[in-house]
């Protein structure tokens, strides 16, 4: 063995669970010491890359926007669409105890840790028949999650004194040291030397993201009776491999939960200057564009829209007869809607410039299409239909695309709006005019108008496949978030937060998120094990 340390808390990752585990615990006095698989630059894992939503309930800015929320209300719609078994007592504990806590615990907490909200709360996954969010709850940081994740680091280390806290990058926790049914302790391996630490500490805390963040797992994990796309792309951190949950469930009896169950997005494209192989983006699919198979037919019979059903559309996306599918829209629909989840390509929030945001909200985000138009083979762009489908065919080699077919459904969809409004008899079109009557989604939502219609163009067509992200099962814990054995019972100085316990409970969505829950659940999941470990 190299080297040893001691500190009364190890935390096993550097993503945001870890980071406001190790913060609450440095405020009270303990050492600790939080391992994280990558470079310096990088700690904060995923939530450093993320776009910042979170789902609140019963928010200052809810109430001034006049939005009745509450938490019997938001754990009704959270179980309906969840699809959460009554049955299943830890997720259902979480769950409830998520709607109950989000606006203490979390919006309050932030608040004071000085970070801001966009002045707006967003409506997304309302449900394929309004069986989800049945209130606007979606909230962003100002300055996206790179804020949160900037804020959260500078506390650490005002928050760190007399040595209390060792940092360690680029290593790995290999397995964790018990003795007499009780764990003291990590064995880590300094990735990039070899050498081996042995990490000593009454307590552990396992905070190293989701079991999906390769495609191994994720293939291995899926639920059979599920279509899975013979291709997909990676929005996960890679990291997140899983090795260290098997570790638990193999030594220590923890149970791993709800393993097939994840959030993926149905729009990703690859990222043009990838992180790592596979790295997929995640685009925010434009309400207003057609939704096409690799034939250039609209998927139907009911159309493909985004923010009703996340979780529909990747199982539509997914039974394909190719794992990929066509975006059909102009460039009007896209400088108004056009959006990709992440910090990086939300610069204006990213970096509070609220001026710009405005100007681009107001006047549509052409930086962004030139910008894509640029650095992405898979944004086509042509002033014809026929010249786009022959792009559509010279990217995916094939001739899947007939310009005749391509035409066609510009046209089928074109003729709603030759009688006028009142003979319009589409799903599409029903669903945009519902979006639109809530304000900030009618501001990023267009009026419907052909796809035809003179002035609009040019056209734009986006290849999209399905991207996977997050891991909605994990490690089973309780509400102090201690790792729970098959009896139930607590692995003694055992704790998981985060993604790796499925966001509490081993699974506290379900099948399905509300959106903007994971943000929220790592906050809320970490400041519970270490409130646990203050006052053991």
């Amino acid at each position: 063995m190299d080297r040893q340390i001691s500190a009364d808390v190890v935390v096993a990752g550097g993503g945001l669970a870890g980071l406001v585990t190790a913060l609450e615990l440095l405020r009270a006095g303990k050492s600790v010491t939080l391992v994280d698989r990558d470079t310096p630059e990088r700690l904060g894992g995923l939530a450093l890359w993320a776009f910042g939503g979170m789902a609140l309930i019963g928010t200052p800015l809810q109430v001034k926007m006049g939005i009745p929320d509450n938490p019997e209300v938001a754990l009704r719609d959270w179980i309906r669409f969840g699809g959460l078994d009554p049955n299943d007592e830890w997720p259902m504990s979480w769950a409830r105890y998520y709607v109950e806590h989000s606006r203490s615990q979390v919006h309050d907490w932030l608040k004071g840790e000085g970070i801001r909200f966009m002045p707006a709360v967003n409506w997304v996954e309302r449900g394929l028949n309004g069986d989800g969010n049945s209130l606007p709850r979606y909230h962003v940081v100002w300055g996206t999650s790179r804020e949160l994740v900037r804020c959260l680091i500078a506390a650490l280390h005002r928050a760190e004194s007399g040595g209390r806290q060792t940092l360690l990058h680029r290593h790995s926790i290999t397995g964790l040291d018990h003795a007499g049914g009780k764990v003291v302790g990590a064995l880590a391996r300094n990735d990039e030397t070899g050498a081996s630490v042995r990490l000593s500490a009454p307590s552990v805390v396992l905070a190293m993201g989701g079991i999906n963040g390769g495609h191994q797992q994720t293939r291995a994990n899926w639920p059979p009776q599920r279509p899975m796309p013979a291709a997909m792309l990676n929005g996960a951190h890679p990291f997140a491999d899983g090795k260290l949950h098997h570790w638990v469930a193999d030594h220590l009896g923890g149970q791993i939960t709800h393993a097939g169950e994840m959030w993926n997005y149905a729009a990703g494209f690859p990222h043009p200057f990838p992180h790592f192989e596979g790295h997929g983006l995640s685009a925010i699919p434009c309400k207003s564009a057609l939704w096409l198979n690799h034939r250039g037919e609209r998927i139907g019979p009911e159309p493909l829209v985004t923010g009703f059903d996340t979780h529909w559309l990747c199982q539509r996306v997914a039974e394909q007869e190719k794992p990929w599918t066509w975006h059909l829209l102009n460039w009007r629909i896209a400088a108004k809607e056009f959006a990709i989840s992440g910090a990086e390509h939300n610069p204006r929030i990213r970096d509070k410039q609220f001026v710009r945001f405005l100007k681009e909200t107001l006047l549509g985000n052409h930086r962004l299409l030139r910008q894509m138009q640029q650095e992405s083979r898979h944004f086509l762009v042509d002033d014809t239909l026929a010249g786009l489908a022959a792009k559509m065919n010279a990217l995916t080699a094939s001739h899947d695309i007939d310009p005749a077919t391509l035409q066609a459904t510009a046209d089928a969809f074109d003729a709603n709006f030759a009688h006028g409004s009142r003979l319009q008899n589409d799903d599409q079109i029903r669903r945009i005019l519902h979006a639109r009557q809530w304000g900030p989604d009618k501001l990023r939502t267009c009026k419907p108008a052909p796809l035809q219609k003179p002035g609009a163009g040019p056209y734009i067509a986006m290849h999209m496949q399905l991207v996977t992200r997050k891991s909605l099962g994990g490690l089973r814990t309780d509400l102090s978030s201690r790792v729970l054995d098959a009896s139930g019972q607590p692995v003694a100085g055992l704790y998981c937060v985060g993604e790796a316990a499925g966001f509490g409970g081993g699974g506290a969505n379900g099948k399905r998120s509300l959106e903007g829950t994971f943000l929220p659940g790592c906050i809320l999941t970490a400041r519970a094990a270490a409130r646990s470990i203050i006052g053991s």
